[in-house]
């Protein structure tokens, strides 16, 4: 048998041999661009769901039936909340950023069928986003300085009749809010029912920022953006003053 002649294999790497294609630096450059494409697509799906909360309303369920009186003094109880919800947007997708807080403190009086005063203070040092406190709302709304905000009613609201009867009903008023030290005339939506002995209340009230001087936080650079403007929110379960009687003031 006869063995087979080696054959002779060219060294490409040998001087004068043909240069090898180096396309290494091809690669890396695509593997960055689809890094940053990722973070960016991530960033905007943060964005997006992390800091969305349902809107403030009526509690869900059957209200029990009204027990006791409906004029007199009645104040802000435990399970009252306020907060805000501003749309964001982020390479082209949109949401809502929400902020909570319970340091809610207040009281309104009802007599003869009209809410005839209510004032309410929400303590915007404990606003939370997700849980958490952000910083960067807390230097646009300069909570350090201004660390609450006030809503004054402007003119009574008159009360439906079936409000008396546990309906719940839904009612226009005419507030003032103090925010960042200016006030300014406010429309508030609410809805509102009686609840056993309790009161329960929901609403909002449309804000356009610049009237109160509120400037959008830095930190969203170029990535994301927040509306110039949005929306506060309450839900306020009431429970009658004790030793409020008819015309009661706060």
């Amino acid at each position: 048998m006869t063995r087979n002649a080696p054959v002779d294999v060219p060294d490409r790497h040998a001087p004068g041999g043909p240069p090898r294609k180096r396309h290494w630096w091809r690669w890396i450059l695509a593997s960055v661009l689809v890094l940053a494409v990722l973070v960016l697509l991530g960033g905007a799906l943060a964005l997006r769901f992390w800091a969305s909360a349902a809107p403030l309303a009526l509690p869900g369920g059957r209200a029990a039936a009204p027990a006791g009186p409906v004029d007199g003094a009645w104040a802000a109880a435990a399970g009252s909340v306020a907060g805000f919800r501003v749309r964001e947007s982020a390479l082209g997708m949109s949401g809502d950023v929400t902020g909570r807080t319970d340091a809610v403190t207040g009281t309104i009086v009802i007599s003869g069928g009209q809410v005839t005063a209510a004032v309410f203070r929400i303590g915007l040092t404990s606003i939370t986003i997700a849980g958490k406190t952000q910083p960067q709302f807390t230097q646009s709304l300069d909570t350090n300085q201004r660390p609450s905000a006030t809503i004054t009613l402007a003119r009574p609201v008159i009360l439906p009749p079936a409000f008396t009867s546990g309906a719940t009903i839904t009612v226009r008023a005419t507030g003032r809010l103090t925010l960042r030290r200016t006030t300014r005339p406010v429309t508030v939506m609410i809805s509102a029912r009686r609840d056993g002995t309790a009161l329960q209340a929901a609403g909002s009230i449309p804000i356009t920022f610049s009237r109160w001087g509120i400037t959008e936080p830095t930190s969203y650079g170029i990535v994301g953006s927040l509306a110039s403007h949005g929306t506060a929110e309450f839900l306020l379960l009431l429970h009658r003053e004790a030793g409020a009687g008819r015309g009661a003031g706060p």
